[in-house]
C-alpha cells in the first residue's frame, strides 16, 4: 500500500488498521462534558461534514473554508472533512472565503467581522452530542447541528483530492495535503510521540499549528490524542494515569 500523503488517506489508513480504537477524547473542565470518538465515529462524522459541505453547500474542490472554531472535537471534525473534500482551510480569516464556519462565541463577526460577505455560513452549537441551536439563528446561518444529521455515513470526493494541491493557510505558509503529513511525523518525533502513543494536549486542532498536536500528528501515528478544554490543571496528574497518557503538551501548564 501507498504511503499516505493527504490527511484523508491517513485517516482511511488508520481506519482499515483497527476503526474501534478510540482516538479522540475530548474534556471540557468548564462543563465537565467529556466524548469519546473511535476511529469509526470520528469517520462517521467526517464523512457526515464533507457530504454536506460537497452536496450540501457545493463547495467546489479547491474552495476556501474559513474554520473559526474554539478548541473542540468538532474542530477535528471540520479539519478532516475539509481536507477530505478537497478545499483549502483557512483560520481566522472569513473575508474572501467560500465558507465560513463559527461556533457561538463568534456568530456577531458574521456581520461585523472578518466574516462579514462570506459565501456561507454555518454555526455549531458545540452542544453535547453535537446538538442544534436551542435558539434560532440569525437569517442564512445554517444550523451545522440539524443539518449534518440526514447526510450518508460514506464520503467519496467528486474529484480526487490531489495530494499537491493547498490545504491549509498558516500565516507564514500555505500547505499541501502532503506537507501537512510530512510536518505531521516531524512533528511526532520533535515531542516523542511514538506509534500507538497517546497524547494529552489543549491545542486547537482548528488551527494552523495547534492541528499537529491535537489531530495529525497522533493520526500519523496511529496513536490517539486527549484533547481538553479549559484545563484544570489539578486534574492533570489524575487524568495522564487514567487515560495512559504517554505525551502531554498542555500550554496552560507550560509543559
Amino acid at each position: 500500500m501507498a504511503t499516505p500523503n493527504t490527511p484523508a488517506r491517513v485517516l482511511a489508513a488508520a481506519l482499515a488498521a483497527d476503526p474501534a480504537t478510540p482516538f479522540l477524547t475530548f474534556y471540557d473542565d468548564a462543563t465537565g462534558e467529556r466524548v469519546e470518538l473511535s476511529l469509526a465515529t470520528l469517520d462517521n462524522w467526517v464523512a457526515k461534514t464533507a457530504n454536506l459541505l460537497q452536496d450540501g453547500l457545493g463547495v467546489d474542490p479547491g474552495g476556501r473554508v474559513a474554520i473559526m472554531l474554539p478548541p473542540h472535537w468538532q474542530g477535528a471534525v471540520w479539519m478532516l472533512a475539509a481536507w477530505s473534500a478537497g478545499l483549502t482551510v483557512t483560520v481566522d480569516e472569513g473575508a474572501g472565503a467560500d465558507l465560513v464556519v463559527t461556533g457561538p462565541d463568534r456568530l456577531a463577526e458574521l456581520t461585523t467581522g472578518p466574516a462579514a460577505g462570506a459565501g456561507d455560513t454555518v454555526a455549531l452549537a458545540l452542544r453535547p452530542l453535537g446538538g442544534p441551536f436551542t435558539e434560532p439563528l440569525p437569517a442564512g446561518v445554517l444550523d451545522y447541528g440539524a443539518e449534518v444529521p440526514g447526510y450518508a455515513d460514506q464520503f467519496t470526493a467528486y474529484v480526487p483530492v490531489d495530494p499537491h494541491s493547498p490545504a491549509l493557510v498558516a500565516p507564514d505558509a500555505t500547505l499541501t495535503g502532503e506537507e501537512l503529513v510530512a510536518a505531521a511525523g516531524r512533528r511526532a518525533a520533535e515531542i516523542g510521540l511514538e506509534p500507538g502513543g497517546r497524547l494529552l494536549t489543549d491545542s486547537n486542532p482548528a488551527d494552523p499549528y495547534g492541528c499537529l498536536d491535537a489531530l495529525l500528528a497522533p493520526l500519523t501515528q496511529r496513536g490517539s490524542v486527549i484533547l481538553v478544554r479549559n484545563p484544570d490543571l489539578a486534574q492533570v496528574d489524575r487524568r495522564c494515569e487514567v487515560e495512559k497518557v504517554t505525551v502531554t503538551r498542555l500550554r496552560a501548564a507550560g509543559r
